[in-house]
């Protein structure tokens, strides 16, 4: 019988926010790079920038994730609308380049993040995490996923339409209307995050302090504590085993995501970019393809998430991305913007429509207790090795040829896919073991 999945309130509201942020990044991932060349910028440029973003998103979600565990989380969201709202009306009032380059390393703009609240994003999925059971996670992290590729696709349909909507405009000016969407959307979730209610964390008591805490014990009142000694000392030696297979864990999945998020790097946030100079198309032919793209992904989400509770997540996981390798090869030979856009979407579909299940892996790898240490360690991962990847691949398009960063990107695309069948289907079980006391309330 099928289980009935009911989702915490605080789970929905943290899906809710997510949803309307990946509005406006859909928006900024059609145009930003396109704002980027009406502004005069080239390639490799515009891919320094987009390194910058990443390498900010590396140092800082690490810090955030280790630290949001024993603080809390919601502190680290409403600090990101805080200054995202700043940085989008900034640049809607007085679009200087210091800040533009500040606000797009600080907040990615056009790095196409799904709705992923930038360097505190860890926070974020560790929280949301915390009310969701695990043999429901890959379900639910597929919806939320499909609902931020919804979210892409609504905002990729803004982006063909709000530069034209400003009468009078010309150039970079065009575009201020994506950062006046942004802001907007910034104001909203800061209201919805703000009224939340978020437990106190649990102090989390390392091994070694349970061992000093037991010596001192032990040394006022032998008699009393000798029989819990041994109960004490085995739940310490529990706690070193769990914590170096966790560990191992989340050593394994952060080396085999960064040779994928190298490849995805190379090519994916140039992609705009990339259609405009070698078919000669605009925002207003790309918006409404990325529009479908998401869309369509968002679908696929929602059934990769059924065929986890069938195949398991690794699985469900491998198959789609090997089919998006194959269609990553033939992307830059095809001889229209029509072949272009269509292998574009089928390849969208099939490769980034498992992006839930493997968010879903990757918090089932630890209890919730580390789930903040859990998620920085996977963006950081994705983000470090990503953030080199436009300005390799912008180079390789500036003076090399518009087909190196494809094959490049695919053949490490192909080695992710080999890599996270063998090593990661041992920890396909724990996905369903593990079940927070907190769901409890869904």
């Amino acid at each position: 019988m099928k289980e009935k999945i009911n989702i915490h309130p605080i789970a929905r509201r943290l899906m809710e926010t997510r949803f309307l942020r990946s509005v406006g990044q859909g928006a900024l991932a059609v145009d930003f790079t396109l704002y980027l060349h009406a502004r005069g910028w080239d390639a490799t440029e515009m891919g320094l920038l987009l390194m910058g973003g990443g390498l900010a998103n590396s140092a800082l979600s690490l810090l955030v994730g280790i630290t949001s565990d024993r603080v809390g989380r919601k502190l680290f969201l409403v600090f990101y609308e805080i200054g995202l709202l700043a940085a989008t009306l900034w640049l809607t009032l007085a679009p200087s380049i210091g800040v533009l380059i500040l606000s797009a390393v600080l907040f990615g703009f056009g790095r196409g993040a799904n709705g992923a609240s930038g360097p505190f994003a860890p926070a974020e999925q560790a929280w949301l995490a915390k009310y969701i059971p695990g043999r429901q996670r890959g379900s639910i992290f597929s919806w939320n996923a499909a609902l931020q590729f919804w979210g892409m696709g609504i905002g990729s349909l803004l982006a063909g339409f709000l530069p034209r909507m400003l009468p009078g405009t010309s150039g970079s000016h065009r575009f201020l209307l994506l950062f006046v969407l942004n802001a907007v959307i910034a104001a909203i979730n800061l209201l919805q995050i703000a009224t939340l209610r978020e437990d106190a964390p649990v102090p989390e008591e390392l091994p070694f302090q349970k061992e000093k805490s037991l010596e001192k014990q032990s040394a006022s009142n032998d008699s009393v504590i000798q029989g819990q000694k041994e109960v004490v000392m085995s739940a310490v030696e529990s706690e070193k085993e769990i914590r170096h297979r966790e560990n191992r864990a989340l050593l394994l999945l952060a080396v085999i995501n960064l040779v994928n998020s190298v490849g995805v790097g190379l090519v994916a946030p140039l992609l705009p970019y990339w259609f405009d100079v070698k078919f000669g198309v605009g925002p207003s032919a790309i918006g409404p393809v990325y529009a479908l793209t998401f869309v369509l992904t968002g679908l696929s989400s929602i059934g990769i998430g059924r065929l986890t509770q069938r195949f398991g997540l690794v699985q469900s996981i491998v198959w789609p991305r090997l089919l998006g390798v194959a269609l990553l090869v033939a992307l830059p030979f095809v001889p229209t913007f029509s072949w272009a856009a269509l292998l574009y979407v089928v390849r969208s579909i099939v490769n980034r429509g498992s992006m839930g299940a493997r968010q879903a892996l990757s918090v089932s790898l630890v209890r919730d207790k580390r789930r903040g240490f859990a998620s920085s360690l996977n963006n950081l991962s994705w983000s470090l090795a990503a953030s080199f990847g436009p300005a390799v691949g912008g180079w390789l398009l500036d003076r090399v040829s518009f087909f190196w960063p494809f094959l490049i990107a695919s053949f490490l695309q192909l080695a992710y896919v080999f890599l996270f069948q063998r090593f990661m289907r041992p920890y396909d079980n724990m996905s369903t073991t593990a079940s927070p006391k907190s769901a409890s309330h869904s």
